[in-house]
């Protein structure tokens, strides 16, 4: 059977560009890559650091959760795994982009008489591998020898960009016939992975001299071989500040799978491009397993856990009664609007709701902030909110009372455990264990009555056993006794309603990396979740009144 191939161009800054393939998990387990241009997408989403990416608008019905690495179909609302792949770096193209090529170009091309191959160091490995392939059966990749070339001047070295590097014009990497064979690669690994052989193979690109004698036929090199000569040459290029290429890691038992090292640095040598293999950032969102004898209290703080219950209700008070504390009357109104209901306050209040036991013209300042409102605006928008006694000004956001929240019951679980996190060598690490089972809402929830989905839990997150690392963790403890951590509603990352979602104060749940940026090192973390924390009015004041 003859199937046409063809290769592609891409940006160096694109998903192919950097090695990058995304994958999705089908129903027997397995994982299927997306398409180009999908992927394309989503690694675009990725590196900007969103939460999640709405592929409608390339034709797909799926939203991609970045945080929990999940697919969502959005009619059907089935989850599937995805998982992010470095693969091998493409080569880069110089000079102008060749037109589109494809083989065969017709049924009959396949029949015409082979062309003689090249005999340059790169031709002849190619041939090698085609042959080798051949040999191992159906099914396997073959790749199309090049025709000869009429006696080419001396090509310039290129060079390979590391990721992240700006490229010059008219350079772009091609995706060509090395990806099927570094694929089958990866899926056998080196059990199936063809031999190489060659009569000859040096570094320089083709059509270039260097003057000294060839190497050894490549039959002749085993593995161990190969991945000693991968690592010599990259201890010399990292040495000479030669940018890296990084490989994935398949076995996990060393650098690189050896005899992907091995086919990696010889083709591309053999092109010309210097090589070296590294290890590709990985994920690391838990610590090492911690026993129990390892995990510590946290001194200065009592107890590591703490519960919440159902809201008791507050009784006795009117939300007249409860604004009175907050407001002064205003005789003569300001000539200006009221920012609620966008009426002039010297007119009377256009709320058309449940009419409050107030006159509607009636006006009153906030004491803090000097706000000026109707009266009847502030009771509605109190009845509205969580009737807990505080009252939060709408154009200033100034906080009157203690301000409480409308998280479900849940437990909270803290202590100290024996690992550093990036950035803070010189501490341990603070681990706080979220855990909210699903149950139903309650009258101060969005639907009273309905039932409510919890994703994710346990959730866990991460502070240094710092002074301000302590500090943070004590006022996250008033945020959770004031019920402010989490809140139900819609997510933003999946879009599912009626669920469990973090409620404006930001938690670091990446333990040894910062790839989703909801980890160390962030030199501005504890002073930006202390000004997260004093907008739901939780400060060090706020310590002094839970002790009183």
């Amino acid at each position: 059977t003859i199937r046409p191939v063809r290769r592609s161009y891409y940006d160096p800054s694109s998903a192919p560009g950097k090695g990058v393939v995304w994958e999705w998990e089908n129903d027997s387990g397995s994982w299927t890559p997306y398409d180009m241009d999908v992927g394309i997408t989503i690694q675009r989403a990725y590196e900007k650091q969103h939460p999640w990416v709405d592929l409608s608008a390339i034709g797909f019905c799926y939203v991609i959760d970045f945080a929990t690495m999940g697919q969502i179909n959005r009619q059907t609302q089935r989850k599937r795994r995805v998982r992010r792949r470095l693969d091998m770096v493409y080569p880069l193209v110089s000079g102008t982009l060749p037109k589109s090529q494809s083989w065969p170009a017709s049924p009959g091309a396949a029949a015409a008489p082979p062309v003689p191959a090249c005999a340059c160091p790169q031709c002849l490995l190619v041939m090698s591998v085609k042959a080798t392939v051949s040999a191992a059966g159906p099914g396997t990749a073959t790749l199309q020898p090049r025709k000869a070339p009429p006696a080419p001047p001396a090509a310039p070295k290129a060079s390979v960009l590391a990721p992240g590097a700006k490229v010059p014009n008219g350079m772009a990497p091609v995706r060509g016939s090395l990806k099927p064979l570094a694929a089958q690669g990866g899926r056998r690994q080196a059990a199936s992975t063809p031999a190489l052989s060659s009569a000859s193979s040096t570094t320089s690109p083709p059509g270039t001299d260097s003057g000294k004698a060839s190497r050894p036929g490549l039959g002749t090199l085993n593995r161990s071989h190969l991945q000693r000569l991968a690592i010599a040459q990259s201890r010399v290029l990292i040495a000479s500040g030669v940018p890296t290429v990084p490989v994935k890691n398949l076995t996990g038992s060393s650098p690189v799978n050896p005899a992907l090292a091995g086919i990696t640095g010889i083709l591309m040598s053999a092109a010309g491009l210097p090589v070296c293999l590294t290890r590709p950032p990985k994920l690391v969102l838990h610590p090492p397993p911690v026993s129990k004898s390892e995990i510590q209290s946290i001194p200065g703080i009592s107890h590591t856990c703490r519960k919440t219950t159902k809201k008791q209700a507050k009784k006795g008070k009117t939300p007249e009664e409860v604004l009175k504390k907050y407001l002064q009357k205003v005789r003569h109104p300001p000539d200006e609007d009221c920012t609620i209901c966008m009426e002039r306050l010297s007119a009377p209040s256009g709320y058309k709701g449940p009419q409050p036991a107030l006159k509607p013209d009636l006006v009153g300042k906030l004491v803090k902030c000097g706000h000026v409102f109707h009266l009847h605006c502030l009771v509605a928008m109190y009845n509205n909110g969580n009737k807990d006694g505080s009252l939060q000004c709408p154009t200033c956001k100034t906080i009157y009372g203690v301000k409480t929240g409308t998280q479900p019951p849940g437990k909270m679980e803290y202590h100290i455990i024996p690992h550093t996190l990036p950035g803070h060598s010189d501490c341990k690490t603070i681990r706080i264990i979220y855990n909210i089972p699903p149950g139903v809402q309650g009258p101060e929830h969005p639907n009273p009555g309905k039932s409510f989905t919890a994703r994710g839990f346990p959730r866990h997150c991460y502070l240094p056993d710092s002074e301000k690392g302590r500090k943070v963790l004590k006022l996250l403890l008033v945020a959770w006794d004031r019920r402010l951590i989490f809140a139900i509603g819609t997510s933003s990352t999946t879009g599912e309603s009626d669920t469990v979602i973090w409620n404006e104060i930001h938690h670091k749940t990446e333990f040894g990396s910062n790839l989703t940026g909801h980890g160390y090192p962030d030199i501005n973390y504890l002073d930006n979740v202390l000004a997260e924390l004093a907008a739901q009015g939780i400060t060090e004041e706020s310590l002094a009144q839970e002790k009183d």
